[in-house]
């Protein structure tokens, strides 16, 4: 069997665990994380070649067994967790086929072929790497839906401006941050914004941005007013 090529990784526990690192020391954090899935324990001389600005905080994430070796306890676990998993999907698959042969009827006998194994191995592989996948972008636009949210300003219907906010293509969210800054300075009175679930729906990054003075603004509050009276009349 090949070297599991993955193991979970948990985006939210990572950023709580590196807080009191620097961006550099994060890099040689997750560089020494990925040399023990691949080599296991790390030896000084393999932290001195592939981490050697290692600083007492990096290594401080990391266990010493009695050789001197070093390792992270919960990468072994998670490790572990995983090979367990792998193996019971791979009995599972191999108890199926043999319930399936012990059914036909015809007696004809077939070779449970080798590789299944590897496939329902691979198989579990992708999928797990997509959940993880699908959590840090959910993790990414939820961070970017409270920036939006703080840099909009109004605080309306936040229940409703954050699904909408969740379901953009990042072309739509790159271009919500180049242009919001220009329309927020063009509405200095939140209250003459649109309500941010409206922005939203409408694409209203897409509109070309007027500045208006104060006294414009409050004459097309005026006639917003006058519009929504009559509406309900």
């Amino acid at each position: 069997m090949s070297k599991d090529p993955a193991f979970l990784f948990y985006s939210s526990d990572f950023l709580t665990g590196v807080a009191d690192l620097s961006m550099e020391e994060r890099g040689i954090y997750i560089t020494l994380l990925c040399l023990q899935h691949q080599k296991g324990r790390l030896t000084p001389k393999m932290i001195q070649l592939c981490g050697g600005n290692a600083t007492a905080d990096v290594l401080a994430k990391f266990s010493k067994d009695e050789e001197g070796n070093f390792y992270n306890e919960r990468l072994e676990v998670e490790i572990q967790k995983r090979k367990e998993h792998t193996e019971k999907q791979r009995q599972r698959a191999k108890d199926g086929w043999i319930k399936r042969k012990d059914n036909q009827s015809h007696g004809i006998a077939t070779a449970l072929p080798l590789e299944n194994e590897n496939e329902n191995e691979d198989e579990i592989v992708i999928k797990d790497k997509n959940k993880e996948k699908e959590k840090i972008k959910k993790l990414w636009l939820e961070n970017q839906f409270e920036l939006f949210w703080d840099m909009y300003d109004k605080k309306v219907d936040k229940d409703k401006a954050k699904p909408k906010f969740m379901a953009l293509k990042q072309s739509d969210i790159e271009r919500i941050f180049q242009t919001l800054p220009d329309y927020v300075k063009s509405t200095p009175d939140p209250k003459y914004r649109k309500n941010p679930a409206t922005y939203l729906n409408n694409k209203s990054w897409n509109n070309e941005i007027i500045a208006k003075s104060e006294s414009e603004q409050i004459g097309d509050f005026g006639r917003q007013e006058l519009f929504e009276f009559i509406g309900n009349k």
